[in-house]
């Protein structure tokens, strides 16, 4: 059974491992899909899909230059996520400062 598209859904985007690494290869510059695809173990079908969502989720913009793709990182989409996993960061900190205050008087 497939699952449906992560249309709109920046967190399932970035769950997907390849997804992940497309946005990592995006980080360093701007390349053509062929050049990404050259990166996985996949058809450039398979690769196009995945850039695909990330498109959909305004992750990645597409241009064209003559019969390439060019693809970009557009890294706002992910303030979201960032401000939401600082909670628990701040969560797992106030934890961690606990254990470490408890430990101290218990050794």
């Amino acid at each position: 059974m497939s699952r449906p598209p992560a249309s709109g859904d920046v967190f399932r985007a970035v769950a997907d491992p390849t997804r992940r690494g497309l946005l990592d290869l995006l980080a360093a510059e701007d390349l053509p899909v062929n050049d990404l695809a050259r990166s996985f173990d996949m058809t450039l079908p398979a690769v196009s899909q995945h850039l695909r969502i990330l498109r959909e989720v305004g992750l990645v913009r597409e241009r064209r230059e003559g019969r390439q793709r060019f693809y970009h990182l557009r890294a706002d989409p992910l303030r979201e996520m960032a401000a939401w996993v600082g909670q628990y960061e701040r969560f797992w900190r106030r934890k961690l400062q606990a254990l470490g205050a408890h430990l101290e008087r218990n050794p």
